[in-house]
C-alpha cells in the first residue's frame, strides 16, 4: 500500500509539472514514468511495461532507416506485414520469435520498438518480454500499433512478396518507379510506370484519374528517398491509397533476378512494323517488363481503361515527348483499332529511328482491371 501511495504522489507531481501528462491514460503498473500512452487510451492487463505513442514512433520510423533503432512488426507476414507496415520495420511474427531471433540486433542496448494490430493485440507485448529475456535493455511497445498509424494518415510500406502477388493476380494497382529514366531503363519491375521524382509535376497526367486507385511507389532501396517524396506529392494531389515499396528494385532484382529483363522474341505481324496479336499476348503474360507498352489514345480513354503496365503518350503529344522512349528495350504502341498506333510507329521511325518500335494493328477491348481482349487482328 505504501508503494502504491508513493506511486500516486509521483504521478500527481508529474501532472502538476507537465499538464499534458494529466490528459494521458493511467500508466500501467510497473511502467516507466515519462513514457506516454495517448490520451484516452486505457492500459490493459498483460501489456509490456514501457509504452510509447505515435509521436514517439514517428521520430524513428523513417527512410532511410535510422541506425539507432530496430522497429519490429510482430504480426503475421502474409495478411498483415506484407500488406502494409511502418517504414523501415522488419517482420518477426511473435509465433516465430524463437526461429527469427537472429534478426534482432547484436547490440542489446539498442532501442527496440515493437508493434502489432492495435490496443487489443498482445503479440508485440509478448515479443517484448521475449526480447527482454534475451537480455535486451531498451524495449518499447507501440500499443496503438498499425491501426492508429493509419488513422493518423502516416505512410505504410509493402513487402516484395506483396508486390509479386499483386502482379501475379493482375490487381488494379499502379506501380510507379520514381528513379531517373536512365536508371529505370537498365532494369525495372515488370509493369512499372516510370515517373522520376524530379519530373513529378511534368507527368501528373500519367497518374490515374480515379484518385482511389492504389498507388505503390518504389526506387533504389532503403537508402533511396525518391519514392517517399513522390508518395507525399501524390497524397497532396488527393490520392487516397498510396504506399511505398521501400526495399525497392534492389530487393526485387535479388528475389527475381530475371523478372525485370527477361529475353523476348517478337513475332512480326502481316505488315511492316506490326507485332502479331499472339506475340503481343505472350509478352504481356510472360515478360511485360522486357518491353515498353505505350497507349497512344487520348488521356481520357487511357484513364477509363488500359493495359496493365502501359504508359500514356497520346498521339498528339508523341513528337514532343519522343525522347522519353528507351533505346535499350522494344517499344510497342497500341490503341483501340491500330490506326493511331501505326501513326506512332511511323513518327518514331522518322524522328528516332534508333528506337526499336512495333505497333499492334488490331481492334482491342480494354477492361477496368488492366486486362484486354483482341477482337480483330489485321
Amino acid at each position: 500500500m505504501k508503494h502504491m501511495h508513493v506511486r500516486k504522489l509521483l504521478v500527481l507531481a508529474v501532472a502538476a509539472t507537465f499538464p499534458l501528462a494529466a490528459t494521458l491514460a493511467p500508466i500501467p503498473e510497473g511502467a516507466q514514468l515519462g513514457v506516454a500512452v495517448a490520451a484516452g487510451v486505457q492500459a490493459k492487463d498483460g501489456w509490456y511495461k514501457n509504452i510509447v505513442d505515435t509521436d514517439f514512433v514517428k521520430e524513428y520510423a523513417q527512410i532511410p532507416p535510422r541506425k539507432d533503432v530496430t522497429i519490429i512488426d510482430s504480426r503475421p507476414a502474409a495478411r498483415r506485414y506484407d500488406v502494409g507496415h511502418l517504414p523501415s520495420a522488419i517482420n518477426i511474427p511473435d509465433s516465430q520469435f524463437d526461429k527469427l531471433k537472429h534478426l534482432l540486433p547484436e547490440d542489446k542496448n539498442k532501442l527496440l520498438i515493437l508493434y502489432c494490430g492495435g490496443l487489443d493485440c498482445m503479440l508485440s507485448h509478448e515479443s517484448a518480454r521475449k526480447a527482454e529475456a534475451l537480455g535486451y535493455t531498451n524495449i518499447k511497445v507501440y500499443a496503438e500499433g498499425e491501426p492508429e498509424w493509419v488513422k493518423r494518415g502516416l505512410p505504410l510500406s509493402v513487402s516484395t512478396a506483396y508486390v509479386k502477388k499483386l502482379l501475379d493476380d493482375k490487381e488494379k494497382v499502379v506501380l510507379i518507379d520514381a528513379r531517373p529514366r536512365r536508371v529505370f531503363d537498365k532494369g525495372a519491375i515488370p509493369g512499372a510506370l516510370n515517373i522520376p521524382d524530379s519530373e513529378f509535376d511534368k507527368h501528373v497526367d500519367k497518374l490515374p484519374a480515379d484518385k482511389a486507385t492504389p498507388l505503390i511507389y518504389y526506387c533504389g532501396g532503403l537508402e533511396c528517398v525518391l519514392s517517399d517524396k513522390s508518395a507525399v506529392k501524390a497524397r497532396a494531389l488527393g490520392y487516397t491509397s498510396v504506399k511505398t515499396y521501400s526495399e525497392g528494385y534492389p530487393a526485387w532484382e535479388k528475389a527475381f533476378p530475371a523478372a525485370g529483363s527477361a529475353p523476348v522474341e517478337i513475332m512480326a505481324g502481316k505488315d511492316k512494323g506490326t507485332i502479331s496479336a499472339a506475340s503481343f499476348d505472350k509478352i504481356f503474360q510472360e515478360a511485360p517488363g522486357s518491353v515498353l507498352f505505350v497507349d497512344v489514345r487520348d488521356t481520357k480513354e487511357f484513364s477509363a481503361a488500359t493495359i496493365k503496365g502501359a504508359i500514356s503518350i497520346p498521339i498528339n503529344q508523341l513528337e514532343k515527348r519522343i525522347e522519353e522512349l528507351p533505346k535499350d528495350k522494344p517499344v510497342i504502341f497500341f490503341c483501340g483499332t491500330g490506326g493511331r498506333a501505326g501513326e506512332a510507329y511511323d513518327t518514331v521511325k522518322l524522328l528516332r529511328p534508333e528506337v526499336t518500335a512495333y505497333f499492334l494493328d488490331a481492334d482491342v477491348q480494354f477492361n477496368p482491371d488492366g486486362s484486354y481482349k483482341v477482337t480483330k487482328a489485321r
